[in-house]
């Protein structure tokens, strides 16, 4: 298992299968809903919302 995880590629898999489940996301719509859920738990802590 160390040689697989010490490997260049295994490195890069995991980046671009990052990427892939990104893109999944914000085709999704699931950008927005975070951007809303952070704005909303921001203007909780300063005392606004």
């Amino acid at each position: 298992m160390r040689r697989l995880t010490s490997s260049r590629w295994f490195g890069a898999g995991v980046a671009v299968l990052g990427l892939i489940m990104m893109e999944y996301g914000i085709r999704r719509g699931e950008m927005a809903t975070v951007f809303a859920k952070a704005v909303r738990i921001c203007l909780e802590c300063i005392g606004i919302g």
